[in-house]
């Protein structure tokens, strides 16, 4: 058993329609939703092959549709009162999760959402080679990359390693304190989303994209490529939540 803080180990899916949901995403990367007993309610994990990789839950009314990416640490509540001391709002204060592990959920001083999370049994390991259909990066699209730099790096320990993107600006890729890249921070232009984005590993991403498509997605960002890194596109899906995925080059 070991954990990663600064590495993003869950993904849940909220929406208003979870059935819809799993089917989407099972028909675009094979996933199977497995239904977990938790106390008087079913947790309905997404499982890619035998992997347990995220969660589809019912959004609370009003509350967007989206994907709420889940952060290692190592103390949940001392993570939790250093995010509010640094500007970040409450969403959810720091409880446990049964005998599983402990979570807060936080708005970040610019507005994107983040849960912390502690597993009784560690995080999922770091793959050199990932399988297809599996999560691979995380990005947080930010109004102020600043103001979210300070933020992430005096909180949770990351270090920046910026990369010149020309006419984009700047990217700023996310060093936890392992010195492992676990994500990616930039400012996009006026009027993009404020959130955290994550990326799943696709053996051909102009096909992925093509049958997003069909199956009722919207492209944000259609197929590109970036040099030594891959080719990505950029989905909104049926509910409206964000998601990108990458065929990598190889490595």
């Amino acid at each position: 058993m070991s954990h990663h803080p600064g590495k993003f180990t869950w993904f849940e899916h909220l929406s208003a329609d979870t059935q819809k949901a799993g089917a989407f995403y099972g028909a675009l990367f094979g996933w199977k939703v497995k239904g977990l007993p938790m106390g008087t309610q079913t947790y309905d994990m997404l499982n890619n092959g035998e992997d347990g990789i995220g969660a589809l839950t019912k959004a609370p009314p009003g509350a967007p549709t989206g994907w709420l990416s889940y952060l290692s640490v190592n103390d949940v509540d001392a993570s939790y009162q250093a995010a509010l001391k640094a500007g970040a709002g409450s969403l959810m204060a720091p409880s446990n999760l049964g005998d599983v592990g402990r979570t807060a959920t936080i708005a970040d001083p610019t507005g994107a959402t983040l849960s912390l999370w502690h597993g009784t049994q560690g995080d999922r390991e770091d793959k050199d080679n990932l399988p297809f259909g599996d999560w691979c990066w995380n990005e947080l699209w930010t109004p102020d990359a600043k103001q979210s730099l300070a933020f992430y790096q005096g909180v949770f320990g990351f270090t920046d390693e910026p990369m010149d993107m020309g006419a984009q600006g700047t990217y700023h890729v996310l060093k936890g304190p392992d010195g492992k890249s676990r994500g990616g921070l930039m400012q996009p232009a006026p009027g993009a989303p404020n959130l955290w984005c994550p990326y799943v590993r696709v053996a051909d991403c102009d096909a992925t994209l093509a049958k997003a498509t069909g199956l009722g997605a919207k492209a944000m960002m259609p197929a590109v490529d970036v040099p030594g890194i891959g080719r990505i596109a950029m989905m909104t899906d049926p509910q409206g939540a964000c998601f990108a995925f990458i065929k990598t080059v190889p490595m």
